[in-house]
């Protein structure tokens, strides 16, 4: 049989192309991406640690269970959308740690994005080789 478990405390990341949803709620502190354990999902141990690390930082790691569904992008990318995501959904779960959270850098949003390719170019920036003859 399967139980109906409400996650209520909703917040959503986004990095590069990459798009993260994650719901809280109270729990024993497991976390789940795209229906695997993050330990799983992620694949090196710098990722494993960005995607959690709000959790660490607020002292929260064992009391939220987070179940997160990410799309695009790459695992990097991935990852940092997750870290926004868990920082936005704390923040909306508990307005007080808004100071720990903006002192960490987790609420601000890395906008950078590829520039994209210009017509009569050979790229974003590179051009096509000059011939004076």
């Amino acid at each position: 049989m399967k139980q109906n478990i409400t996650f209520n405390i909703h917040g959503v990341g986004r990095r590069k192309s990459s798009v993260a949803r994650v719901w809280l709620k109270s729990g024993k502190g497991s976390v789940s991406v795209n229906g695997r354990d993050y330990q799983s999902y992620f694949d090196t141990d710098l990722t494993k640690r960005a995607a959690v690390m709000p959790l660490r930082v607020c002292g929260l790691e064992g009391s939220y269970d987070a179940k997160i569904t990410v799309t695009g992008g790459g695992l990097v990318s991935q990852s940092n959308a997750v870290k926004l995501g868990i920082a936005r959904a704390l923040l909306a779960a508990n307005e007080s740690l808004k100071q720990t959270l903006k002192k960490n850098n987790f609420l601000t949003v890395d906008s950078r994005v590829k520039e994209r390719k210009k017509y009569g170019q050979r790229g974003a920036r590179r051009k096509f080789q000059f011939v004076k003859r």
